[in-house]
């Protein structure tokens, strides 16, 4: 018991460490505290549950480091990668939900599959592509989204200043070419539980 939290302290340290200077905003939520719309209190509350989860996550199996993709917006969890089993899809869910502070749990993981680089690589473009797009885009504020995709699927999460920059970012995700789906979840800044206080 008492290795697992010296595992657990370590990897906190770890990941904060890590995500100071990424790309993924100061607080590794996925938005940049510029232009993110929370409050600070609630891109704390979200990074601390991120990092929970996370290190949860790498407690219950090393291997979800890479695999497995999770991000906080507002107390609603998304997760997304790759796992072997649904009985791992099924676990993670849960563990999702035992996260405190938790509104919801999006579970977007998909059993794999034998690998296939031109898939991989066509994944990549796509992802790419709609980047390059939201960030030309003067309407859209780039910078409060985030973007999967796998098997042709674009996965967008974010925070919208209003309805007409939602629609603006399905727009241009759906412009893609090759794309089979878009599946989002963005929020709108009035939505926020923040603003309803």
């Amino acid at each position: 018991m008492r290795l697992k939290k010296i595992i657990l302290i370590m990897i906190f340290i770890f990941i904060s460490g890590c995500v100071g200077y990424s790309s993924t905003g100061v607080l590794g939520t996925g938005v940049s505290i510029a232009m993110d719309p929370r409050t600070i209190g609630t891109q704390i509350d979200d990074s601390l549950m991120q990092k929970n989860l996370r290190a949860k996550l790498i407690l219950m199996n090393k291997n979800y480091l890479i695999n497995v993709k999770s991000k906080v917006l507002d107390g609603r969890i998304f997760i997304t990668g790759k796992v072997d089993t649904v009985e791992e899809k099924l676990k993670i869910t849960k563990l999702g939900w035992e996260i405190k502070g938790a509104r919801s749990v999006k579970n977007d993981l998909k059993i794999k599959e034998e690998f296939n680089f031109k898939q991989t690589a066509k994944d990549v473009l796509i992802t790419s592509q709609l980047r390059t797009a939201l960030i030309t885009n003067k309407k859209i504020k780039s910078a409060n989204y985030d973007i999967d995709t796998y098997k042709k699927i674009i996965y967008v999460y974010g925070i919208s200043q209003d309805e007409d920059e939602r629609a603006e970012v399905i727009n241009e995700a759906n412009k893609v070419l090759d794309v089979e789906d878009v599946i989002t979840s963005i929020f709108l800044f009035e939505d926020l539980r923040v603003i309803k206080n």
